[in-house]
C-alpha cells in the first residue's frame, strides 16, 4: 500500500512538472507610444495574466517594445514579433494593432485601447470578430462627454479638438463628434501629425473656442502638457476623455480607467493562451465610467466646479 501511494505521488509530481512545462507561454506586446493611460493598460494586462497563472519570469515569456509614436517603427516591431512566433501578440492602440494584424497573419492578436476596431478593419464585427484578431475597444461615450462640457460651461458655443489625421481611430472619433455635437455647438478642428506640432495646433484654437476637448488620440495625449499650457495661459478649459490626463492638468474627464481596460484585455489573452480561437471571443467593451476633476487646473483656466459636480466625482485631483 505504501509503495502504491509513493508510486502515485511520483506520478502526480511528474504530471505536475509536465503541466507546468506545457503551460509555458510567450506573449509579445507592442505599444504605439508610452504615456500614462497606455502604460496602465499594459500593466493591467500583465497583472490579469498573473491572476490566471501566467507569471512573467516563471512560465510566461514577456517581450515588450514601444514604437515611440512612430508608425514606421510600429510596423518594424510587428514584423519582428511575427518572426519570433509568440503564442499571442498584444497590440495597444490602433496603429500598433493595424500593423500587427498586417504583419502577423498567422499569430493570434489581442488588441487593447482601440476605439473603432470595425472601422480600422481589425474585426468583421464586435460580436463576431472572425479571423485571428479580437480584443477590447475603448469606444468613447461622446454624448456623456458633451453633457459634461455643458455642465461645466453652460453657455458653451464653440469646442475645439486636436487630433492626428494619420490615426484611424482619431479620424473616426472626429467624424462621430461632428454628428453627435449638441445643437448650437460648433466644432473647430486642429490637426497635428506629430507631438512637436501639438503646441501650434492648440494655439490655432485661441480666440475661436470656449473649451478644448481631447479625445484619446495617442499623439496628442503623449504631448498633452502643451495643450494644458495654452489652456492655462488663455483661460480655455481643457476637458479630456482620458482620466489620466486630469492628473496631468486637464480640468475634467469622464472616462475609463485604462488599468481596468488592460485587465479586461488580459482576461481575453488568457482565453487565447488556454486554446480558444480569437474568432470565438467577442470584442470586449468597457462599461465602467468614472468622473475625475482637477479644481486647481479649473481655477487656472477660469472655471469653478459646482458642488453637485464635485459630489459626483470618483476622484478629485489636487494640482
Amino acid at each position: 500500500m505504501i509503495k502504491q501511494v509513493f508510486t502515485a505521488s511520483l506520478l502526480m509530481l511528474g504530471l505536475a512538472g509536465f503541466n507546468a512545462q506545457a503551460e509555458d507561454k510567450f506573449v509579445a506586446i507592442t505599444q504605439i507610444v508610452e504615456h500614462p493611460a497606455l502604460d496602465a493598460c499594459r500593466q493591467g494586462v500583465q497583472d490579469e495574466l498573473a491572476e490566471h497563472g501566467y507569471v512573467v519570469g516563471k512560465n510566461l515569456k514577456w517581450m515588450y517594445e514601444s514604437a515611440q509614436g512612430n508608425p514606421t517603427t510600429a510596423s518594424q516591431i510587428a514584423k519582428k514579433f511575427a518572426g519570433e512566433e509568440p503564442d499571442v501578440i498584444v497590440a495597444i492602440a490602433t496603429p500598433s494593432a493595424i500593423t500587427a494584424a498586417a504583419a502577423a497573419r498567422n499569430t493570434p492578436i489581442v488588441f487593447s485601447a482601440v476605439t473603432d476596431p470595425v472601422g480600422a478593419k481589425l474585426v468583421k464585427s464586435l460580436d463576431n470578430p472572425g479571423g485571428m484578431v479580437t480584443g477590447t475597444t475603448d469606444m468613447l461615450p461622446l454624448a456623456k462627454h458633451m453633457e459634461l462640457i455643458q455642465k461645466i460651461l453652460p453657455g458653451v458655443k464653440n469646442i475645439g479638438t486636436i487630433y492626428n489625421p494619420g490615426e484611424a481611430n482619431s479620424v473616426s472619433m472626429v467624424n462621430r463628434l461632428k454628428t453627435e455635437l449638441p445643437e448650437g455647438i460648433t466644432l473647430h478642428e486642429a490637426a497635428a501629425t506629430k507631438s512637436s506640432e501639438i503646441l501650434n495646433a492648440a494655439r490655432s484654437l485661441i480666440g475661436k473656442v470656449d473649451a478644448i476637448y481631447l479625445q484619446t488620440d495617442n499623439t496628442v495625449i503623449s504631448a498633452v502638457e502643451a495643450v494644458i499650457k495654452v489652456g492655462e495661459q488663455n483661460k480655455i478649459p481643457v476637458i479630456a476623455a482620458d482620466t489620466d490626463t486630469v492628473k496631468r492638468g486637464a480640468i475634467a474627464a469622464y472616462g475609463f480607467n485604462y488599468y481596468d481596460v488592460g485587465r479586461q484585455t488580459g482576461a481575453i489573452v488568457s482565453e487565447v493562451l488556454s486554446g480558444k480561437a480569437p474568432s470565438e471571443i467577442p470584442v470586449g467593451q468597457v462599461e465602467k465610467l468614472e468622473l475625475y476633476l482637477n479644481p486647481g487646473a479649473a481655477e487656472r483656466m477660469g472655471v469653478t466646479f459646482s458642488k453637485e459636480l464635485l459630489d459626483e466625482a470618483k476622484e478629485i485631483v489636487e494640482s
